[in-house]
């Protein structure tokens, strides 16, 4: 398995996606200076917390243009988890940042009707139905239940772009590839063996 670099710009449960990573004999490194992440052979960008003020960190980190070169240039496969897969689309809901725009989306707060069926936000487990193959979800099953803590989803222009998707309410993406770059809006390090399977794809191919 390659070194896994877990991008760290101030907004992540980094612990334990570290943890989940060694339990699959991955090789993990916190990366918070844009060397680390350049030198890395995969990249993952986790999140909690809000959209605006996580591409303000990783604007004045200097750790956006460190990304850029290695996903958009060298083409290091990245995963972005929750908040770290939505920073991944053209801009959000939450705050007036530019978000990365690697894929062509923007990221909306969920918007329930029946509020006594489903809350926002969604904590818990949910399942994914897959719209097409991937590398990330090789070997899983139909529906797998997942861990998810979010208020806010992509909405993908390109349907292309969307390998699953979950409903809450109503139906959005969940996963999502396109070339080299991957996104979950769920929580794979707190999803069991369904996540240890998506990481080991991801360290591994």
């Amino acid at each position: 398995m390659s070194e896994i670099a877990i991008v760290d710009y101030g907004m992540g449960n980094l612990h334990s996606v570290v943890r989940k990573l060694r339990t699959i004999g991955a090789e993990p490194r916190v990366a918070s200076k844009p060397a680390e992440v350049t030198s890395a052979g995969r990249l993952i960008l986790p999140g909690v917390g809000h959209f605006g003020q996580a591409m303000r960190n990783l604007e004045a980190s200097g750790l956006r243009a460190s990304l850029e070169d290695a996903v958009l240039v060298r083409g290091i496969p990245i995963l972005g988890i929750c908040l770290g897969m939505q920073l991944l689309a053209k801009r959000s809901e939450e705050g007036t940042s530019v978000g990365l725009g690697w894929l062509d989306a923007d990221v909306v707060r969920l918007k329930v009707i029946d509020t006594v069926r489903f809350k926002v936000p969604q904590m818990g487990w949910n399942t994914v139905a897959f719209r097409k193959p991937s590398e990330l979800t090789r070997g899983l099953p139909d529906e797998p239940e997942v861990y998810f803590a979010h208020a806010y989803h992509l909405v993908c222009r390109d349907p292309s772009d969307v390998v699953g998707e979950t409903e809450y309410s109503y139906v959005f993406p969940s996963v999502v590839q396109r070339e080299n770059i991957f996104g979950v809006q769920f929580h794979p390090e707190k999803s069991h063996d369904v996540g240890e399977t998506m990481l080991r794809n991801f360290a591994a191919f």
